[in-house]
């Protein structure tokens, strides 16, 4: 290996027990290079990570071919351990990799594994502390943090030893709108300050781009296909419109401004008039949307070129089940005064205070609010699962689909963990749910072999079997990919339709706009409105105080659209036509 190579990969290959694996991948990569990984759910990205810092096969078995060295060191005959000079890693899950139960020691900690000289070791944590945007999460307790300040104590701790090879994935599946911008940041320094390279895996592409659009990620895509196989080794700005479609086939979230060069089948040439681009050149992705869709409104142009039937005013795609549900008659789940307090007794703080909240049978309500606003912690209240302060949940128990699915897993296979709990004869409605979700080949594995997605689409399955008159989701949509997210959403919707009562937490202010009738807004414990999401969106006052940013399409159509039904209609368009490329794949 050269000095100017930090990664070398040559037919690097894992399969696993039961078939699956990735590869083989031929991967070289220089200092400061960074490289998006990028591929639908199962399709072995998080196991090309694992590969690339030893876990598989030292920490997870599987059957590795091909070779790989970072910084000179061979991976196979280096660890896990030997590498931590040199490698950088953001788990998935960042449970799975908080060791202490401090955030400064948690930090501290792979310094002092390092031994690095003790009276640098604190400069060097407050550094990280600022350039993962958690400099207020100093001095809390990890055990009380949600899982969005736990993702951004990793990526603090991930970058503290300054690493040669920085290894992410997926570190803004559980971030707001202020902590992905730290993240955009910290890579941004880290790339100029130190020369580290870094991979990264991730689904929240538009979120991470931001009002940059693509040129904002890395320069060099790897697409893995379903078979784990590489479709696509290739610069980014060498991405041409049948690739970006085949992308949108298999799943592949794409910011903005890919996704409509995939979805409408031409690239920015042929939809940006040259005489129009030269009067905007600083417009912005704003004005990059206005552009391309320019005449009439937006809502109705993206209808229009999306290719689909003329809609009739007030009517929803022909592609998407007819409207969304009126709320039916029946038990209502309500909160009256709700608080909980979290700490030990000299730092106790209050997560929730005074929440009044009402959900009707047959409707669809999202949850939204910044990083440790109370999302989780209202949601298993309403479960019943925790205790609080004061105030009270009246009505019928709510089945409860957890943040980390893995926090809800009993059984040894997939098959048996959708029918915990249910009679013999419910057999066929497990049946069911196994294929709605795409897991009927895996039901014979062991749901902890699955990958993060995969193991997302079995618990909503696994809680949806069981029909409580009420469901509560905590981010539904994390860790999966585009086809998944939106086969999860119309299960979500169809549920309100059956005259279940769901209410789900998320970040996807999207999915939000798409699938939810109804919006309750959290900041800092309390309750600061009960809304449309329309109305959410264009109320530039509330997002502030709630953290909250739309991306750039849901910004543009909120100011055009006539109304909310009207705003449906164009975010399940893009929805069905994304879904229609999978098809025709």
């Amino acid at each position: 290996m050269s000095a100017d190579t930090v990664v070398e990969a040559t037919g690097l290959e894992a399969v696993y027990g039961t078939g699956d694996g990735v590869g083989p991948v031929d991967l070289r990569i220089g200092p400061g290079q960074s490289v998006l990984v990028l591929g639908p759910s199962g399709s072995g990205k998080s196991t090309l990570l694992r590969m690339l810092h030893g876990a598989v096969p030292h920490a997870v078995h599987a059957q590795v071919d091909g070779t790989v060295s970072v910084a000179g060191r061979s991976v196979a005959g280096t660890g896990i351990a030997a590498l931590a000079d040199v490698v950088g890693v953001v788990a998935q899950d960042p449970e799975s990799g908080v060791c202490l139960p401090d955030v400064l020691d948690e930090v501290a900690f792979p310094l002092e594994n390092l031994a690095v000289d003790p009276a640098a070791i604190g400069p060097l944590v407050r550094t990280a502390l600022e350039r993962a945007g958690a400099v207020a999460l100093a001095g809390r307790a990890t055990a009380e943090l949600s899982g969005g300040e736990l993702q951004r104590v990793a990526l603090a701790a991930a970058i503290a030893p300054s690493p040669t090879l920085l290894l992410l994935d997926e570190p803004t599946s559980m971030l707001d709108a202020a902590g992905i911008d730290a993240v955009r940041r910290a890579l941004d320094v880290v790339r100029r300050t130190t020369g580290a390279a870094w991979v990264l895996v991730e689904h929240r592409l538009d979120e991470l781009a931001g009002d940059a659009g693509a040129e904002a990620l890395p320069e060099r895509w790897i697409v893995l296909g379903a078979d784990g196989r590489v479709r696509h080794d290739v610069a980014v700005g060498d991405l041409t419109v049948p690739m970006l479609r085949d992308l949108v086939g298999e799943g592949c979230w794409l910011p903005l401004d890919l996704e409509l060069e995939a979805l409408l089948g031409r690239p920015r040439g042929a939809l940006l008039p040259s005489d129009h681009a030269r009067k905007q050149p600083d417009s912005g992705r704003d004005g990059w949307v206005e552009a391309h869709l320019a005449g009439a409104s937006l809502a109705a142009r993206l209808l229009r070129e999306l290719g689909g039937v003329a809609v009739a005013p007030g009517a929803l795609p022909a592609s998407d089940v007819a409207s969304r549900p009126a709320p039916h008659d029946g038990p209502t789940l309500r909160a009256r005064g709700l608080s909980v307090v979290r700490g030990p007794r000299a730092r106790r703080r209050e997560v929730l205070r005074g929440v009044d909240l009402e959900l009707h049978p047959g409707t669809t309500t999202a949850l939204v609010g910044a990083n440790g606003s109370g999302k989780s912690t209202l949601l298993t209240c309403l479960a019943g699962l925790d205790r609080p302060a004061a105030g009270s949940v009246h009505g019928p128990r709510a089945g409860l689909v957890f943040q980390n699915p893995e926090h809800q897993l009993t059984a040894t296979t997939v098959r048996q963990e959708v029918a915990h709990g249910l009679s013999p004869d419910a057999a066929p409605r497990v049946e069911r749910a196994l294929a709605r979700f795409g897991l009927t080949r895996l039901a014979d594995h062991n749901p902890y072999r699955l990958s993060g997605g995969q193991k997302r689409r079995l618990s909503l399955a696994a809680m949806l079997v069981h029909e409580h008159p009420f469901l509560l989701a905590d981010e539904p949509g994390f860790g999966l990919d585009r086809h998944a997210s939106v086969g999860v959403l119309r299960a979500l919707r169809d549920a309100a339709a059956d005259g279940r009562g769901v209410l789900f937490s998320s970040h996807d202010l999207r999915a939000v706009a798409g699938y939810a009738d109804r919006v309750l807004v959290l900041a800092d414990g309390a309750l600061l409105a009960d809304t449309a999401p329309l109305d959410l969106l264009r109320d530039e006052a509330l997002l502030a105080r709630a953290g909250l940013r739309p991306p750039v399409l849901l910004r543009r159509l909120a100011h055009e659209v006539r109304d909310g039904r009207e705003l449906v209609e164009v975010l399940r368009a893009m929805d069905a036509a994304a879904l229609a490329l999978g098809v025709a794949a």
